[in-house]
């Protein structure tokens, strides 16, 4: 097995700003209706990028989506919503169909208007291939240890066990990966990433040699990536409005209802639910 760990600083988040505009969210959708397939928010402006393909509006099962035009690569995607408890669990689970693979990924948030737990799920596969081409993933982020971990002293050891925990699990091998938390200066956080990485059954001997010889380059690589993910972070903290109440609100309606600048497509269905 092989362990890699690094350690970065990166801006923190308000807590109360996070939580306030979960539940403004929330709120919005839980206020909405569906009309000719549009999903209109409380004020009647429809939901970019959104529509109702099948069974009824914030009903288990609903199907929500976009068509696709002839010649496109993408052959079927849609966003089902599993269960809709706004005070208690929001789930939903996406899947994108094309020739040569075929995604599912499942999302699952604990009391939603003030997250208490994310939990999400991957499961790909290639129709035409083998065990080879087969892969999964699950990951939970428990919020309220997160924020717990963040409020004890900076001396103090960090938690025993993390907030964070991913796993994914293909035919060569399993990695696991942990995010833990600390308090820093100036009201910052000091994340630790640890990667754990194995072969599996008979392949576990080829894949020790394998990780020795290129132990270097992946530990490169993988130092590279949590610096990557840092400082994209904090430059997605720094654009975030620092609005609150009625304001913050009406941006995320906003945000909701109108397509991206910068985008010369609809946003991806995974990205709006």
């Amino acid at each position: 097995m092989a362990r890699f760990e690094h350690t970065v600083t990166v801006t923190a988040l308000d807590r109360h700003w996070f939580e306030e505009a979960a539940g403004h969210v929330v709120d919005l959708f839980d206020a909405s209706r569906e009309q000719g397939g549009e999903i209109l928010l409380p004020d009647g402006r429809p939901v970019h990028g959104l529509r109702l393909l099948k069974g009824r509006h914030l009903q288990s099962g609903a199907q929500y989506g976009e068509g696709t035009g002839p010649g496109e690569e993408v052959a079927f995607e849609a966003t089902v919503l599993r269960e809709w408890r706004p005070s208690r669990t929001v789930e939903v689970e996406s899947r994108l169909a094309e020739e040569s693979m075929s995604v599912r990924v499942g999302v699952r948030v604990r009391e939603p208007r003030t997250p208490r737990a994310l939990e999400v799920s991957l499961d790909g596969h290639n129709p035409k291939g083998g065990s080879l081409y087969r892969f999964s993933g699950r990951a939970k982020a428990d919020l309220h240890a997160w924020w717990a971990a963040l409020e004890r002293p900076s001396s103090a050891p960090p938690a025993a066990r993390a907030p964070v925990i991913g796993r994914a699990v293909h035919r060569l091998g399993k990695a696991r990966l942990t995010v833990t938390p600390r308090p820093a200066e100036h009201g910052s956080w000091r994340v630790c990433v640890v990667l754990s990485v194995r072969g599996r059954w008979l392949l576990r001997p080829l894949a020790a040699v394998g990780l020795l010889l290129a132990r270097r380059p992946i530990e490169r690589g993988f130092r590279e990536g949590v610096d990557s993910a840092a400082e994209e972070w904090s430059e997605m903290l720094a654009e975030l409005p620092s609005l609150h109440g009625e304001a913050l609100r009406a941006d995320i309606a906003d945000a909701l209802t109108e397509p991206p600048e910068s985008a010369e497509s609809p946003e991806p269905l995974t990205e709006v639910l």
